[in-house]
Order: structure tokens, then sequence, then C-alpha cells
């Protein structure tokens, strides 16, 4: 007997032990010119390295970690102008491009450069796009996204000056970037409440993208058209999307490449400026050129009330903005959204008056664009930014709860929902609030930090295929000296993450194994 509890004894140590290093947290060193106000990007891991574009002013460089998160080598960018407008990076296995704009006199100049694992130029910068402006420009004026092979690049711009007409100019790479097409296209915009978004590209190079209306600027979207551009084509292909007596909010377009289909979908009310009911979900399949499933899921008292921190369970969705939409293979789906909000002044602001800073002002719209978040070239969807926050106050005080996870088969019929329960806020800035994700196969998993005995303590819960929430335990070698920002968070790799972190005045990074 005695043996035998000897013997659970050890194989209880083991096990936790075994779990406690199941996860890992690596921290890179302050330096003292990544000063808190510093701008960077996480490229990615290239040759077993991690490599992060940082820029300071117009000092621009890429700090090379290795696997202990200990700088490698940092390079200067000399070959960038002194004024840069914007920068994007894209990550191959063993080099990367980091896409730049500047301007010159009247030209601003959208331009591309291939770099390899050590941070070093290839070649020469090539021009992949020019626009005559008037104005001194801060910020991009073209866009560039990819698909998700990487093999096809999109460069494209807007100009919608004209009240009545868009002019749409796009310049598809390949991903070498040898040129394919360029395309210059007028879209009519004969509602004042016309607005183009969620621009997509396809592993064949097909473009997509939506053109919703609302009543006013400040309504629901009550019509939405679904509009796509094939490679070398210069005409565009209209599909007006069936809308049952629902009144749409925030529209998303996810591509599933491997069935060739698109999905369609936005929270949903049944008045004008409502409570959420529900989530509303169009599939359109890219052969047959139509829809082909389109279903409504209404949230139910019991998800409801799981939702709700605290209030009315009638209004439990209000603050909820789709944040993660993963396609699985067979075609169905699992869609991730976040409830957030802000306060000003002890007033709570909820999602119609972000919508008076009117969102149907295209956020492609060349003369006006300007959506970056202040740290991170990136796009990570938060109301209080990405339309301009609230006008005519300032806020003081941000809000990220609940995570609600949805599942539905390829038929856009709901399976379950799930919620992963936090409570986060902070004054004057959302940097350290909201959530980092890693898609580890198996399981989804979701890290955020957690307010613990006064310490925010970065937290994993993970969610798996069959819609289970398991709550890990606490990371291995948490420092509390390094306050984590989980939402500017990039997978690497299948089992890691770079975690850009704030220790005192300084930003640093930490990789997180799993």
């Amino acid at each position: 007997m005695c043996m035998l509890r000897t013997f659970v004894c050890l194989l209880i140590v083991f096990c936790f032990s075994f779990g406690s290093e199941a996860q890992r947290i690596m921290y890179s060193q302050p330096d003292r010119d990544d000063v808190k106000t510093m701008s960077f990007d996480i490229i990615g891991k290239i040759n077993n390295q991690f490599l992060i574009h940082k820029a300071n002013r117009n000092n621009h460089k890429i700090a090379i970690y290795d696997s202990s998160m200990k700088v490698v080598s940092i390079n200067d960018l000399d070959f960038l102008p002194e004024k840069i407008l914007s920068t994007d990076v894209l990550a191959y296995r063993d080099f990367f491009y980091l896409f730049y704009q500047y301007q010159r006199k009247s030209v601003v100049y959208c331009m591309a450069a291939k770099m390899d694992g050590e941070g070093k130029i290839i070649g020469e910068p090539k021009q992949l796009d020019t626009t005559a402006v008037n104005f001194f420009a801060n910020d991009k004026l073209c866009s560039i996204i990819n698909s998700d092979d990487k093999q096809k690049i999109m460069v494209f711009k807007i100009n919608s000056k004209n009240p009545e007409r868009s002019l749409l100019t796009t310049s598809l790479f390949d991903g070498n970037l040898n040129h394919v097409h360029k395309s210059v296209i007028t879209i009519p915009m004969p509602e004042k409440s016309d607005f183009l978004t969620e621009f997509t590209i396809d592993n064949d190079g097909q473009f997509a993208f939506m053109k919703p209306v609302g009543s006013s600027k400040e309504d629901n979207i009550t019509q939405a058209t679904f509009i796509t551009k094939e490679p070398e084509s210069d005409v565009l292909s209209f599909y007006t999307l069936t809308i049952p007596k629902i009144y749409l909010d925030d529209i998303k377009i996810k591509v599933d490449n491997v069935n060739k289909r698109y999905l369609i979908t936005s929270f949903y009310s049944k008045v004008k400026r409502g409570n959420i009911e529900g989530l509303y979900c169009t599939i359109w399949d890219k052969k047959q050129q139509k829809e082909i499933y389109t279903a409504n899921a209404t949230f139910s008292e019991e998800v409801r009330s799981d939702a709700k921190s605290e209030g009315s369970i009638k209004t439990a969705f209000n603050d909820f903005y789709v944040q993660n939409i993963l396609v699985r293979r067979d075609g169905g789906f699992v869609i991730a959204a976040e409830s957030a909000y802000t306060s000003s002044r002890g007033v709570y602001n909820n999602r119609w008056d972000y919508y008076s800073s009117s969102p149907f002002y295209s956020p492609y719209n060349y003369y006006y664009y300007s959506w970056n978040s202040p740290l991170y070239y990136g796009s990570y969807y938060y109301p209080w930014w990405r339309w301009g926050g609230f006008p005519g106050s300032q806020i003081n005080r941000f809000y990220a709860d609940n995570i609600a996870v949805l599942s539905f088969d390829s038929s856009a019929n709901h399976q379950w929902t799930n919620i992963i329960h936090k409570s986060q806020f902070d004054d004057y800035t959302d940097n350290f609030i909201g959530y980092g994700t890693l898609n580890s196969g198996g399981q989804f998993h979701f890290l955020f930090n957690q307010l613990e005995k006064r310490t925010l303590l970065l937290t994993d819960q993970s969610i798996t295929p069959d819609g289970q929430v398991i709550h890990s335990p606490t990371l291995h070698n948490l420092n509390r000296d390094y306050q984590f920002m989980p939402r500017y968070a990039k997978q690497v790799s299948s089992y890691e993450l770079i975690v850009p972190c704030q220790y005192r005045n300084f930003i640093c990074f930490a990789k997180v194994e799993f």
C-alpha cells in the first residue's frame, strides 16, 4: 500500500510537471530604442529565426531573434526614403516582402522590397503603383491584400471624390510580384449611403467585395450587393444578396478556397437600430455564381444569459463584433465574436454611437483613408478606431468582455454556441485588452489578460471542434514585469505565437510555445 501511494504521488508530480511545461514563454530583452510609441509588425518565422519590423519615427529596421528570443542581429533599412507613409509585410518560408508607400512631390509611390531571412534586401525595390495627388498624404493610398496561399497579391485603391461613382484601380501580381493585370473600373454609387467594404482575393485571383447600403448613414444595412472580378477581366459582376426582413450590421466576408465558396455573415436586428437578435449567414458558390444557402441563427435565451455579463439579456449581443472566421475543409465554419465597448466621461457608448461617425465612408477611399492602429500595421477589428471613434468626446475607458464562439455546418445550419468568459477594461488605452489566437489544429486557443490580485496575467482558454471549452493552467514562466498585448499577437508556426508586451516604457516581445 505504501509503495502504491508513492507511485501515485510520483505520477501526479510527473503529470503536473508535464502540464506546466506544455506552454512556455520566453522574453526578449528591452532595447532602449524600442520605446512604447514605436510601431511594429511581427513578420514571422524564417529559417528558425523570428523577424520583427520596427519603426520609430523615420528609423526602420528588422530585428532578428533566435529561439530563445535573444537578438541575433538588427538591420537598418537604409534603402527606404526618409518619410514612409505606411508599411505592410507578407512572409513566405524563406523570405518576405516589405511593402511601403511614400510621397515625393505630387506623387505617392507604392513599392515592394524582397527581403531574405537575415533582413537584407534582395535585388532592387519594385514599383507597384503610383498615384498623382494635389495634397500631402499622411497615410497610405493603396491597400494590399493576398490570397490564402500567397500566390496572388492585389494592390488596389479607390477614388470616391465623386459622390455618385467610385473609381476602382486594381493591379494583380503573382507570388513573384510579376504583373498579371491592371484594371480601372467605375462603380456607380447612386445612394448617398452606398459604400464599399470587405475586399478579398481567392487563390484563383478572383477579387471580391461588398457594396452595402442603409436607409441612411446611421442606420442598419438594408441591401447588399456582392461584387466579383475575374483575374484578367475589366468587368465587375454584381449579385444582389437575399436579405429577409431583417437589418444587417457589419458585413464580413471569408473565402473558402477548398470548396470554392464565399461566406458572407453579419449580426442582425429585427428593427432599425434595434437589439441584436442573431447571426445572418449566406454561402455564395463560385462555380454556380449564386447563393446556395442562407440562414439566420437566432440567439436563444440560454445563450443570451450566458453571454451577458450583467443587465438585460435582450441586449446581450449589442456590443459583440465579429473578430475571427475559420472555415473547415468540409465547408463548415466557426465564428468568434467579442463584446467590445467604451465609455466617455461615465457615459457608455453602444454600437450606434460609433455609427454616428459614419462607417459608410469607405475605409478604402484614398482621399479619406486612415484606419491603422497606432502600434500595429494590421487589421484587427475594434469599433472605436475603425470608424474614427466616438465623435465629439474623449474615450476614457475601453472594455473587452466575453467571447462568443458559434459553429455552423456546410449548409449554414447552426450547430452549437459556447461562451468564453472574461472581463477586461483599461483607461485611455486598449493595448492590453482583447485577445490573441492560435490554431493548433485540434484546438483553437484564445489568449487574453485577466486581472488576478491586481496583476494582469496572460490566460489561455481553448475550444475544441465539438465546442468544449478547456481552461488551461497558468502559463509557465509568467513575468509580472511584462504587460502582454495579446490582440497584436501573431501565430508564427503550428505551435508558436509571438506576443508583444510592454516592459516599463519599452516594447518587448515574448514567444509562447504550446
